[in-house]
């Protein structure tokens, strides 16, 4: 109790101290943060397969749970020998203040709340240590039991080191919470995102037609509402910028580099783009796809102003938590509507999605188009620089691959005999669907019925009658084919390192 009341009060500090200099500072985000950065890409995609939008919490709760078995240790080491407790919260601090000085773009104050956490620490457990070695027996390890003093005495040292070991706890736990809530009051940004005003683009798109989606109970909407977006990134904290204070670089090999404030984005030409973005992580059949209307500036003609240099070919995007991504510079000047989005679904970027500022490539994954929280644009070429994701070996374009999922029925779903309604959703960013087949059991491949096509940058919806369903359990297949006439293949491979591939198959119980 003595090791983790010291480590409680040791955190408690490290938040308090992070409210100068920032949520992503607190010892714990800060070893999170480089923990995320060390760990192996085969163990990252487990997290996510495993865990999916939950694997920062996970990687939090296994962060909190090693700390108070270390600290229970240090608590136990330091009744039996004085200094050995305060070098455990030593090495902890130690640690910390190298994995906040580790992070892209750090200051030399970021390490100070996992120092300040270290010493509060060692000297929380020394003082706590000491109260104990005066109780009569605690060097013999006799407690509890009168030795030579009264038992009244005996009682009254021991509420004193009780009555300490709570207090340590207490003003720990209230110092990290109070913490917190000054850290997120003094960074909330909330407020100036209510307060943007979004400028109504030149041309505005028509809605989507109904027909996009067919009517069938149990299918995806067609367009993703903001708080069902997936989310997949390394961010243990969300970034906070405040639209007042965002600039955008753009430089490089370019003749005129730019200086963009939030306010000279919304006076560029807005332009809307219905798009589905989707992850490289996302298994066969998986969940990290969504379809939005994103509002932004076209990124091409900030490019074009710029004066983009011959020979570069990658275009680097850095986030403000140091996030870099690259994206083939000749695709986001070939026609395609890239943007640097400021909207989604008609509200300003949502924090988690990116606010103030993010790109969208049509055609790639997220991990080679879509930086969040964009603060900085590089072009450059691909010999010159090695984004975040590709030091870790995923491919360097990240082309979005042929998927297909079926969402209806659902997995191991009990379903009448008879007519049974199958329907689901496929993509090929950027090409476009041409067609869906579907079978069952093995058998012949038969064509599915494709809703209205919104266009080659968006996902299409499907629909199949299987008629004349007996009972038993059955398997569905679904496989599709772009509009370059390509099929789906059926080999199954990983999401490392360029995407997954395989038909998404279903098993359902016909009653």
């Amino acid at each position: 109790m003595i090791g983790l009341a010291s480590a409680v009060a040791a955190l408690g500090a490290g938040e308090l101290v992070a409210c100068a200099t920032g949520a992503g500072t607190a010892p714990v985000v800060a070893v999170g943060s480089a923990a995320i950065d060390l760990t192996p890409t085969p163990l990252k995609e487990y997290a996510v397969r495993t865990f999916g939008t939950h694997d920062k919490p996970v990687l939090l709760g296994g962060i909190y749970l090693t700390m108070a078995l270390l600290a229970a240790l240090a608590g136990l080491l330091a009744v039996c020998r004085p200094l050995a407790g305060p070098a455990v919260f030593g090495a902890f601090g130690g640690l910390g203040a190298w994995a906040a000085l580790s992070r892209p773009g750090a200051a030399a104050a970021d390490c100070v709340p996992s120092l300040v956490a270290g010493l509060v620490g060692s000297v929380a457990v020394l003082v706590l240590a000491r109260l104990w070695h005066r109780l009569p027996g605690a060097a013999s390890g006799q407690l509890p039991g009168p030795v030579s003093l009264p038992e009244a005495t005996e009682v009254t040292g021991r509420r004193t080191v009780l009555t300490a070991t709570a207090a340590t706890l207490t003003a720990g736990a209230l110092a990290g919470i109070g913490g917190r809530v000054l850290t997120d009051c003094r960074y909330d940004v909330s407020a100036a995102r209510a307060a943007v005003r979004l400028p109504a683009p030149p041309e505005q798109q028509p809605p989507l037609p109904a027909a996009v989606h067919p009517n069938v109970p149990g299918l995806s909407p067609f367009t993703t509402p903001n708080a069902d977006f997936y989310r997949v990134d390394t961010a243990l904290t969300l970034p906070r910028i405040d639209p007042r204070d965002w600039t955008l670089r753009i430089h490089g090999l370019v003749d005129r580099p730019q200086l963009l404030t939030f306010d000279d984005l919304l006076r560029e030409p807005l332009e809307e783009l219905d798009h589905t973005l989707s992850c490289v992580s996302n298994e066969v059949g998986g969940p990290y796809v969504g379809t939005t209307r994103w509002l932004g500036a076209a990124l091409p003609a900030l490019l074009r102003r710029a004066g983009v240099r011959s020979g570069a070919d990658q275009l680097v995007g850095r986030s403000q938590d140091g996030m870099t991504i690259g994206t083939p510079l000749e695709s986001v000047l070939d026609g395609r509507r890239a943007l640097l989005a400021v909207a989604m679904n008609g509200e300003a970027l949502p924090l988690a999605h990116g606010f103030p500022c993010r790109s969208v490539v049509p055609g790639f994954y997220g991990y080679t188009s879509a930086t969040k929280w964009l603060v900085d644009l590089e072009v450059t070429t691909f010999a010159a620089f090695d984004p975040y994701w590709v030091r870790r070996g995923w491919d360097r374009t990240g082309t979005v691959r042929t998927a297909s999922r079926i969402e209806v029925p659902a997995p191991f779903a009990k379903v009448p005999a008879g007519d049974v309604d199958v329907a689901g959703t496929a993509w090929a960013t950027h090409r476009g669907i041409a067609a869906v087949e579907v079978r069952v059991d093995g058998g012949p491949w038969r064509q599915a019925e494709l809703a209205a096509d919104a266009g080659p940058d968006l996902w299409r919806q499907w629909s199949y009658l299987w008629t004349g369903a007996t009972p038993d359990t059955h398997r569905i297949e679904v496989r599709a084919t772009d509009a370059t006439g390509a099929v789906q293949p059926e080999r199954r491979a990983a999401p490392f390192p360029a995407g997954a591939t395989g038909w998404h198959s279903t098993v359902v119980i016909v009653t």
